[in-house]
């Protein structure tokens, strides 16, 4: 028992140092670009915005899945306006127990938000991006409690709202450090809940990228419930901190998530089975 507590203390210790780590990097970038590009005072914004997401995982062989992410997002006072929706695909595979890699194709669409009505330049209302992506995903096990490294790198090909806009490359780097604690269980099993708590750091480079390559740091905290080895539940709050390409511009949102994720094992030996996995 008291190994166990150990364990918890030490899973939450690494995860609040690296979350301050990653905080504190981009802080940094953000006050090296103030320093540096701005001579104009910083301007931030503020902004709610409803995420719902449906996660899915498919087994199609002894280490092989399908990877798909759905997501419809609204913002200003959480529902006022159409923000994206978000088509993430893949295939995953398990190297081991401990580590799986992921790459695919994501295409989003973005709304225009509220100030291009003030423009008098023609802007579309609604523009897609173009993605590849690749991810490593290492898992360590500390007690009941469960951390997670998530490395994923994005060539991003995007474009403005404006009526002729060219797309151009950039590429985000991301790392997420996230835990997930079972509160009525000693595992991550059928019928338990869970705290979810995560920190990730964007990272963008490219020749676009001028005077921000600091893009967002988010910090989640949220509750889960896994129903059965095929569904569970997820709901939480996200402080989400973004710089815009001016440089000057910030955006601190303030983001209320609700996930759902989905598993299913099209192999035909079921055995053996598919372990808890985490929404992201």
């Amino acid at each position: 028992m008291r190994l166990h507590k150990l364990t918890i203390h030490q899973a939450g210790i690494t995860f609040l140092l690296t979350a301050a780590f990653s905080l504190l990097c981009g802080v940094g970038f953000a006050q090296s670009q103030s320093k540096e590009e701005e001579p104009e005072q910083r301007n931030t914004a503020r902004r709610s915005e409803l995420w719902n997401g449906l996660y899915t995982k498919y087994r199609v062989g002894e280490k092989l899945y399908y990877y798909g992410e759905y997501h419809v997002r609204t913002r200003d006072q959480l529902v006022q306006n159409m923000a994206q929706i978000y088509l993430r695909f893949g295939m995953s595979y398990i190297i081991n127990k401990n580590l799986e890699i992921t790459g695919g194709i994501a295409t989003p669409f973005y709304w225009a938000t509220p100030d291009y009505k003030n423009q008098e330049k023609p802007y579309d209302n609604v523009v897609n991006q173009f993605r590849f992506w690749q991810q490593a995903l290492f898992i360590q096990s500390m007690g009941r409690a469960k951390v997670y490294h998530q490395i994923r790198t994005e060539q991003r090909w995007r474009r403005d709202n404006y009526v002729g806009s060219p797309f151009e490359l950039t590429w985000r780097w991301r790392y997420k450090i996230a835990t997930y604690i079972p509160i009525n269980s000693p595992k991550l099993q059928q019928g338990t809940y869970f705290a979810s708590l995560y920190n990730e750091l964007f990272i963008q480079t490219g020749k676009p990228v001028i005077r921000n390559p600091f893009e967002d740091n988010r910090t989640f905290v949220g509750i889960g419930y896994i129903l059965n080895e095929n569904v569970q539940f997820q709901a939480g709050y996200a402080k989400s901190f973004q710089q815009r390409d001016s440089g000057i511009d910030y955006v601190n949102r303030d983001l209320i998530r609700f996930s759902v994720y989905h598993n299913l094992d099209f192999t035909k030996r079921k055995t053996p089975p598919v372990e808890f996995q985490p929404v992201f």
